[in-house]
């Protein structure tokens, strides 16, 4: 165990965890789901038309929150995920050793939780070495869905970037090669946590399972099947329509602020009715890939929570989902074999900005800009008889407030350097009682925001300023009638840049 935090683990237990009911005063399980490169308006139950029943389902029985952040790029929002602090305070790397301790060491080591992991890592030291008692995934950032090693008997090369790092709880493999030619990280991933759940069913300390999904990143891979479902659905009606039809769901499901607008698209993306015939089918596939991805999904955490009924655990469990950032620009092939279909381990696709686009309505940008279709993901909190069925909140959460929320939910009684809040006051439709601004930084972007205002720019341009209460999609820069707001959000992000938390 790390020495940096021994204070912390000193602090004791308040006898009621925070959201408990009248009859409840256990500690709830917990469950974080998040995939990866999922855009805001993917799921049924924030527009999107891919069949998502069972995140759907938590929706409808909880709560859906219209603002929530993430970092905008995956190693980074794990960072804060993970400690509850800027990333830039604790590291962010697929080699760092964070500085702080994760919310798998607070939950085990301070709440007396039974901590579990399975998917995406994107740190230095694995899981097993960080506070979860149980983990198998890929400890790096991305790989072949159907085969993240080396070719099997009788199978060709997977494409890939490079070999990527995986783990069996303290055991690490580079390559890792599954035996299974039926193989697929969704599945793998839930086959896992099901395993988890069904071998600690009969303990009596609560869980803590946090599912790191790593679909629908690229490489896009989904089975023909599964492809089959969404084939043509997309070349039929284009990204533009694609983005007014999810715009309209949106605004009659309620998951936009009344008065936002759908941003126009991307500037130097063709319109759909530009694209020549012959390639629609092409970007028709890419996009139904992409859909089953989710789908699939989709039908692996309905595996979860039927599981969660089966070991009688359910009533007490607490569930969040959420993405680890906006749908992602990159538009890249590194087939090894040259149209290679995404049911083939040859082939390495990704969704393309066009298509990124349209995950992403109706804010604008993508993954790796600070701008609000970079930052802004769908989250969802469910927990029976604590949360108010098919509920919304307004509150402006972001993923340093997860550790604190663990905490409150266990019961702890602790006094922290935490920069986030406990979103137990949100689920409860209370006011969040935020200390200060929600600030980013990734590359070349960079952002804060200090109640509805926004500042944000991507390289060497102008700082733009937001009112996003009057402008929730970014469309009317103030930044020229509004220099002492500039100045005045400048100087705060400047001075949490330069402060390093140490």
């Amino acid at each position: 165990m790390r020495t940096n935090w021994l204070l912390l683990t000193l602090l004791g237990l308040c006898c009621v965890p925070g959201l408990a009911s009248a009859d409840e005063a256990k500690q709830p399980n917990i469950i974080l789901i998040m995939c990866d490169d999922m855009g805001f308006s993917d799921v049924g139950a924030y527009g999107g038309e891919i069949d998502t029943p069972n995140i759907d389902r938590l929706a409808n029985e909880g709560m859906r929150f219209r603002t929530f952040y993430n970092n905008a790029k995956c190693e980074h929002t794990r960072a804060s995920l993970l400690t509850g602090h800027w990333w830039h305070h604790v590291g962010a790397s697929a080699n760092v050793v964070y500085s702080a301790p994760t919310f798998g060491e607070m939950m085990r080591d301070v709440a007396g939780y039974r901590t579990l992991m399975v998917g995406k890592w994107h740190a230095g030291q694995t899981p097993y070495k960080l506070g979860f008692d149980r983990y198998y995934g890929l400890t790096d950032g991305c790989c072949n869905f159907w085969n993240p090693g080396h070719a099997r008997e009788d199978e060709p090369e997977p494409a890939k970037k490079k070999v990527r790092r995986w783990a069996i709880d303290d055991q690490e493999f580079l390559p890792y090669t599954p035996e299974d030619k039926d193989f697929y990280t969704t599945d793998a991933f839930t086959d896992y946590a099901v395993e988890y759940l069904e071998t600690y069913k009969e303990e009596t300390k609560p869980f803590l399972l946090y599912v790191a999904y790593t679909a629908p990143h690229y490489p896009m891979h989904a089975s023909e099947e599964d492809i089959a479902k969404y084939r043509g659905k997309y070349g039929e009606i284009g990204w533009d329509k694609l983005r007014e039809q999810r715009f309209a769901q949106q605004q009659k499901l309620g998951v936009l602020p009344p008065n936002a607008t759908l941003s126009p698209r991307d500037p130097g993306l063709p319109g759909w009715d530009e694209i020549p015939e012959a390639d629609r089918d092409w970007w028709d596939l890419r996009m139904a890939t992409y859909a089953a991805m989710i789908d699939r999904m989709d039908r692996n955490i309905g595996r979860i929570l039927k599981k969660l009924d089966d070991v009688g655990k359910a009533d007490n469990t607490v569930i969040f989902f959420l993405s680890d950032n906006g749908a992602c620009e990159d538009s890249s092939d590194r087939s090894t074999v040259k149209r290679s279909m995404p049911w083939e381990v040859t082939s390495y696709l990704t969704q393309g900005r066009n298509w990124a686009n349209a995950s992403n309505t109706p804010y604008r940008k993508y993954k790796t800009t600070d701008y609000e279709g970079g930052t802004r993901t769908p989250m969802i909190a469910w927990a029976p008889g604590r949360i108010s069925p098919g509920s919304f909140t307004d509150q402006a959460g972001h993923l340093v407030d997860f550790l604190p929320t663990m905490l409150d939910l266990a019961g702890a009684d602790i006094e922290h350097d935490l920069p986030g809040v406990s979103l137990v006051d949100a689920l409860q439709g209370k006011v969040l009682p935020r200390p200060g601004p929600i600030y980013w930084q990734f590359g070349k972007a960079q952002a804060i925001r200090n109640g509805n205002w926004k500042l944000v720019k991507y390289g060497k341009t102008d700082w733009e300023l937001y009112d996003l209460a009057s402008d929730p999609t970014e469309l009317n820069d103030l930044a020229a009638t509004q220099p002492k707001k500039v100045q005045e959000l400048n100087a705060q992000w400047q001075a949490w840049w330069k402060d390093k938390g140490k």
